[in-house]
């Protein structure tokens, strides 16, 4: 690898924290209570009268999501690259299906949080901008969002971990880590800074995969090679 290659390689490295605590972030600052998906009228008129309360708290927590879904889509690509032998098709399938799920999810993210921030704070009465906010989740762009999003969400860290296992180039307990730390992460309801103790795994395994990631860049290529052939303590 030359050393433009390396740099790009040292960049994607840096985006598995950032995507990490932007995650966190986003989850410990949610207002309670609003991390719904807006199906009926009976909901929408259930979250309005929070996010009119904490609006601009729900303005910050749904553009940290949008910049955490973007980083975790570009995590997976970054993550990709440390399986270069055993797993490599599957650790593919999984960069893919997490690039697409973390895209759809920043689309619902824009309809359940920064569309919710805006139908409470505009000036219209709660139940037009209830009407809205179900009108726009039963669009059939918001339902296809829904369910790449749920489908990536939950198949891409297992897929990736599988890959991650099979290479033996990072310790099997890391690939264990990462899976149970990104599960539990996206499935963290809005409970406030507490959030921030349970994403802790997650953020570890961001953290140590983005370390073996550097090392690949700061490694001679052929020295990394070797390194990689040779399976990583478990």
């Amino acid at each position: 690898m030359d050393r433009t290659g390396r740099a790009r390689q040292r960049i994607l490295a840096v985006f598995l924290p950032v995507t990490a605590v932007l995650y966190a972030s986003a989850v410990a600052l949610n207002p309670k209570g609003t991390d719904q998906l807006i199906t009926g009228t009976a909901t929408a008129l259930k979250v309005l009268p929070i996010a009119a309360d904490h609006s601009a708290q729900l303005y910050l927590s749904g553009s940290l999501s949008l910049l955490a879904l973007g980083g975790l889509a570009v995590s997976y690509a970054a993550i990709a690259m440390l399986v270069a032998r055993r797993g490599w098709v599957i650790a593919t399938v999984a960069a893919l299906l997490g690039g697409v799920g973390a895209f759809s999810g920043a689309l619902l993210n824009v309809l359940v949080g920064v569309n919710l921030a805006a139908a409470a704070s505009a000036h219209m009465t709660q139940h037009a901008a209830a009407l809205f906010l179900v009108t726009s989740f039963h669009s059939v762009p918001a339902q296809v969002a829904t369910d790449v999003y749920f489908l990536g969400e939950y198949a891409a860290p297992v897929v990736m971990g599988i890959a991650l296992w099979r290479s033996q180039n990072v310790p099997r307990w890391l690939a264990v880590l990462f899976v149970l730390g990104l599960e539990i992460a996206e499935a963290l309801p809005s409970s406030g800074p507490i959030a921030l103790l349970f994403a802790l795994p997650f953020v570890a395994a961001m953290i140590l995969l983005a370390a073996r990631i550097w090392q690949a860049a700061v490694l001679p290529a052929r020295q990394y090679q070797e390194l990689a052939a040779v399976p990583a303590a478990t």
